[in-house]
């Protein structure tokens, strides 16, 4: 009798019992739940993997991994979460994803064990981590009783990364439990039209509170596109979803040791924005789309926002201008005319924290009427909102250039980063409009019983907002040096580039930040 196994080889190394092994986990939850997820028109996760990462470079790690219960190992192949690195534009990165196929993604002691294993070497070596999530949550039994509590207990070691590496969770199925808490804890979110993020399923809400509740209604991309500000970006499929994934990477470093990475730029350094009177009205009264301003601002199809969907007033976006990533706020006037509101404070400080613990420059933009005031924003601890905003934007120490477009009012010229906001440089076009109110508004407060008293009270209040208005124009704050440069709006690029380049310092490396904001909480 041979001892030579299928391939030849001696059958006592164990080799044909490895391939044997190996084949099984291979075959994940069986062909009957493959075609269920293929006729849901999604990907397995071994799918999924194969098309985020570059071509043949997956090294899985865990792949003989099973539930530790017994009679278990053949239902659990690789413990229904499938682990490793491979590298995502010649860039090594750890990724880990949910096999919904074994025992609905749900997750064991042994698979959730080897994905925070995965993702906290990937930490100490400095590489960014992907999570692909389609998961129901915890596994029963591993998790009842005492030990099964404590030993599912959340591992402390991910929220406490300190962003240290960058952390891209993705939400393409049906997810609850393991899943949300690691997007609550990534630095970008993308959600699958079709998914749902939520704490607990409908069956589980129901025992619980006896409310009932579809999955759209408990965590719909719509809801946290739209509502709660959790998700950073929205893909119309799976495709879609692994190419955002890919794209933001390309914006971060592989770690906070590192800058982000720069590219060439075709585009010339001194190039005047000749557009850029097409864009913007010079009547502060009239809006614009402020995103047509940052496309032209920006180095040519490299505008990528964040939570676009999420209270439009605030525009948040990746982009590079001369081949470096920057990150953009900026007010835009056709939303609330630029008014902003509590969605807009929270996404800046989600932002800045952001762009502050990779070394991303910020590029202010303003134009705006103040911040939205009334009940609601009240409800919302509109104060708090502002006074965070301040204080991560006070914390922040990447280099920031601001620039007054036209109007900049009240507080939100304080939060968008005006005077004494310790920038590198305020810019200002000779349209700003600076003061703590419109004069069409001021000059009620102002002058309102005078104004009534007046022989022609029409005529007296004209000429009262002519004389307020001129105060509010550029000339007084930089004749006071408070504007570092008035600048011609077609030179706006250019000045942008120049001051970036001088933050750089002398040696070319003082564009790092101290990460005073590392550990602030990823989402607000």
């Amino acid at each position: 009798m041979s001892e030579n196994g299928d391939d030849g080889v001696d059958s006592r190394y164990g080799v044909a019992e490895l391939a044997r092994r190996r084949r099984q986990a291979l075959a994940m939850g069986g062909e009957a739940k493959l075609a269920r997820q293929r006729d849901k028109g999604r990907l397995n996760a071994r799918q999924r993997i194969d098309a985020l990462l570059d071509a043949d470079s997956f090294d899985e790690y865990g792949l003989l991994a099973v539930g530790e219960w017994p009679g278990m190992e053949a239902k659990t192949p690789a413990d229904g979460k499938i682990t490793g690195f491979g590298s995502i534009n010649t860039r090594t990165v750890a990724v880990g994803a949910d096999d919904v196929t074994v025992l609905a993604g749900a997750g064991g002691y042994v698979g959730t064990n080897k994905t925070g294993k995965l993702f906290g070497y990937a930490k100490d070596k400095g590489y960014p981590c992907v999570y692909l999530g389609d998961a129901g949550g915890a596994r029963v039994p591993d998790i009842m009783g005492s030990t099964g509590m404590m030993r599912l207990s959340y591992p402390s070691e991910l929220p406490a990364r300190n962003r240290a590496v960058p952390m891209i969770t993705a939400i393409m199925g049906d997810c609850f439990g393991g899943p949300t808490w690691y997007a609550s804890i990534s630095d970008i979110v993308v959600q699958v039209k079709g998914s749902v993020m939520a704490v607990g399923g409908t069956a589980i809400l129901e025992v619980a509170t006896g409310e009932t509740s579809s999955h759209a209604e408990l965590g719909s991309w719509e809801m946290h596109a739209r509502q709660t500000g959790l998700v950073d970006l929205v893909a119309d499929d799976e495709p879609h979803c692994l190419a955002l994934i890919r794209r933001v990477l390309d914006y971060l470093p592989a770690n906070a040791a590192q800058l982000p990475p720069r590219i060439a730029c075709a585009e010339p350094a001194t190039a005047l924005l000749d557009g850029v009177f097409d864009i913007v009205p010079a009547d502060r009264k009239q809006a614009y789309d402020m995103h047509d301003l940052l496309a032209l601002i920006a180095d040519m199809d490299s505008l990528l926002e964040l939570k676009p969907y999420y209270d439009g007033s605030l525009i948040t976006a990746l982009a590079r201008i001369d081949g470096r990533v920057v990150g953009f706020l900026a007010n835009n006037p056709m939303v609330t005319a630029g008014a902003m509101g509590p969605g807009a404070c929270e996404k800046a400080v989600s932002f800045i924290c952001l762009c502050d613990a990779y070394h991303i420059p910020l590029v202010f933009l303003h134009d705006t009427p103040g911040f939205l005031v009334g009940r609601a924003a009240e409800e919302r601890k509109m104060p708090n909102r502002i006074m965070q905003f301040i204080e991560c934007l006070a914390q922040s120490t990447v280099p920031r250039v601001s620039i007054v477009v036209r109007k900049s009012y009240g507080m939100a010229h304080c939060n968008m980063s005006g005077g004494r906001a310790n920038n590198d440089v305020l810019l200002a076009w000779p349209t700003a409009d600076i003061s703590f109110m419109a004069p069409e508004v001021a000059v009620n407060v102002a002058f309102g019983r005078k104004l009534q008293q007046a022989e022609d009270p029409e005529l007296a209040r004209e000429e009262a907002v002519a004389a307020l208005a001129e105060g509010t124009a550029p000339w007084s704050a930089a004749g006071r040096n408070l504007i570092d440069k008035v600048i011609d709006p077609r030179d706006t690029r250019r000045e942008i580039i120049q001051a970036l380049r001088r933050a750089d310092g002398g040696d070319g490396q003082q564009g790092f930040s101290r990460r005073q904001l590392a550990n602030w909480p990823y989402k607000i």
